[in-house]
């Protein structure tokens, strides 16, 4: 994933989710559903992958029509056996398992996500 990409934590969201076809690596097209967001506003899914690359990379991420952010839910990222650490200027993801820090995330004005070894 390219540290420019700009990724927010969200723990209101029940799946990760872009809105920018461009970010996936596979991708499978994926038509019906739609996901409510936290206004009551609906987005159309249209597909389904993985991002980033042999580094790092985010699997199950939906792609949603129209979407203007990145979204990582917490509580998928929690099901996978990671969790989540909020610190005054940063943020880490952790595997519960091994200890290894997937990736960390510092805070500016939104939460800027620097991904490291991050499969999940």
């Amino acid at each position: 994933l390219s540290k420019k990409t700009q990724w927010y934590l969200d723990s209101g969201c029940s799946k990760h989710m872009t809105g920018d076809k461009s970010l996936f690596v596979k991708y499978e097209s994926k038509e019906g559903g739609e996901v409510t967001f936290g206004d009551n506003a609906k987005g159309k899914i249209k597909g389904v992958g993985s991002i980033g690359n042999l580094k790092t990379s985010i699997h199950n991420v939906l792609f949603v029509d129209g979407l203007k952010h990145n979204l990582l839910s917490i509580s998928q990222l929690c099901d996978k056996d990671c969790k989540v650490i909020f610190e005054k200027d940063l943020c880490k993801v952790i595997d519960i398992n091994s200890g290894q820090v997937k990736f960390i995330g510092h805070r500016q004005l939104y939460l800027q996500l620097g991904l490291y070894n991050f499969y999940i």
